[in-house]
């Protein structure tokens, strides 16, 4: 393969002196301009990258597509999963079929559970709130009241005193 380059834009000099294959229209290289130097085969396949790289059979190998009524087919550097059926949806994330159906009316029915959870919560909360409120401006306006205008029990009170005290 003759001399590495390094440096960036060294994949333009003799593909860095790594593999480098295509097929189907499908360039695949083992160089980077990422890295400064060397050589490693792109996800998808195994080798030292410069002497070749080699397609990994994800299929085969159960690597991806393990998911329960899942379909693997493999490709050259990749892979393609089905989920058997035409309501369902393939997440290749998190290597699991969904169902396209279900998965909102889930989810719709679990947001309104939500929605009453919190306005039932807010009216709890609310009517706690106005309880407490008013029975302190009771309490306060009581103070105040009793402040400015005494109570006739108050003022009775120390009328008898005040009698009691004139008797002595």
């Amino acid at each position: 393969m003759g001399l590495a380059a390094s440096g960036v834009g060294r994949c333009q000099i003799n593909n860095g002196g790594c593999w480098k294959e295509t097929r189907n229209g499908k360039s695949v290289s083992a160089c980077s301009n990422e890295q400064a130097k060397g050589c490693k085969c792109p996800q998808g396949f195994k080798g030292d990258g410069i002497h070749g790289c080699e397609d990994v059979d994800e299929c085969k190998e159960r690597l991806f597509c393990q998911c329960k009524d899942c379909s693997c087919e493999n490709t050259w550097g990749s892979y393609e999963c089905g989920c058997g059926g035409s309501n369902m949806l393939y997440m290749r994330e998190h290597d699991t079929c969904i169902s396209k159906v279900a998965t909102s009316s889930v989810g719709w029915g679990f947001m309104w559970v939500i929605f009453f959870g919190l306005g039932f919560a807010g009216v709890g909360a609310y009517a706690v709130y106005k309880y407490r409120l008013r029975s302190y401006m009771d309490s306060e306006i009581r103070a105040i009241m009793a402040q400015y205008m005494p109570l006739e029990n108050q003022e009775t009170s120390s009328h008898q005193r005040h009698v009691d005290h004139a008797d002595i």
